[in-house]
């Protein structure tokens, strides 16, 4: 007697149906993962800088988070945006890790956004990028940080600003433009 056959299609031929199933996947637990805020007295600091300076350049604060982090460990940040808006999004994190990192994928889990910087850097605690997606659709930030002493309990904060109407003409950031590029 032959065993049963069993065939499974390989899901990354549909991303989307993939990054839906685990983005389900991921709600049903959200009520046993706790996101942790965290008190950093430098990096409220430079929230306060920056909210500042984006408010000049004609930037709403759209979304705002401090979060508890782990070493090596990404945290995704899911949300929607909305075709042809200019967003910029900021990643502030523990001033004594090493390694800062920020990929942004849009709903294929297409690579829209990746940088990087590492502690000795100006500003290296701080990744921002502007962004301005082709589709209206759910994109994921997934910003990370490695600090060799400190394995947990790292701090870190996210913002994401939407630029005003009135003044999307002023040129002072080129805005990335969901290519990719």
């Amino acid at each position: 007697m032959r065993a049963p056959v069993f065939y499974i299609k390989n899901p990354m031929k549909k991303p989307s149906l993939l990054f839906l199933a685990l983005l389900a996947f991921s709600f049903s637990f959200s009520q046993d993962i706790k996101l942790q805020s965290c008190k950093d007295d430098l990096i409220s600091k430079q929230v306060d800088s920056l909210k500042t300076l984006y408010g000049k350049d004609g930037f709403a604060l759209l979304k705002e988070a401090s979060i508890t982090m782990e070493s090596e460990y990404e945290m995704p940040v899911v949300v929607p945006l909305t075709q042809g808006t200019w967003y910029q999004f900021v990643f502030i994190g523990d001033y004594t890790s090493k390694l800062y990192e920020v990929r942004m994928y849009d709903w294929d889990e297409k690579q829209v956004v990746f940088q990087q910087k590492r502690w000795g850097d100006v500003d290296g605690n701080i990744i921002s990028y502007s962004y301005i997606p082709k589709f209206s659709e759910f994109h994921m930030m997934k910003p990370v940080q490695v600090n060799k002493t400190k394995k947990k309990g790292l701090c870190g904060y996210v913002m994401l600003f939407k630029k005003a109407a009135a003044n999307s003409a002023n040129g002072s950031v080129t805005p990335a433009t969901g290519d990719g590029h």
